[in-house]
């Protein structure tokens, strides 16, 4: 018992001493300004941060998130298939499918996926 002990033990600092030879040794001298600075969307962070922008790409952004959560909430539809009643399942289906389409066509109306304004 107190061998096994003693060699959990061991084996403990020779891990923590290989895991802080592997931080020192891996560590770069030289930095750079691009390397170190955080990427924000293509926007320099080190400039001045109230520059004009445009507000499409964020609109576009926006646009991708909503219909990229409606994909995620399409994909257990598949799943739940041969656990429900057809006609209920394939109603619900319908009618999500149906709001996707009329939220895409009412973003396209209103010119929001346009990328030539």
């Amino acid at each position: 018992m107190i061998m096994l002990l003693i060699m959990s033990c061991i084996i403990f600092t020779i891990t923590i001493i290989v895991m802080m030879l592997a931080t020192i040794l891996s560590k770069k001298t030289i930095t750079d300004r691009e390397k170190s600075s955080p990427f924000e969307c293509g926007f320099d962070p080190m400039n001045y941060s109230r520059l004009p922008f445009s507000l499409r790409f964020f609109l576009i952004a926006i646009i991708f998130l909503i219909f990229d959560v409606e994909i995620a909430l399409i994909l257990p539809m598949i799943l739940i298939i041969k656990s429900s009643n057809l006609i209920n399942w394939s109603i619900t289906s319908l009618f999500f499918i149906f709001i996707l389409l009329l939220g895409l066509y009412h973003e396209w109306n209103q010119g929001a996926l346009e990328w030539n304004n």
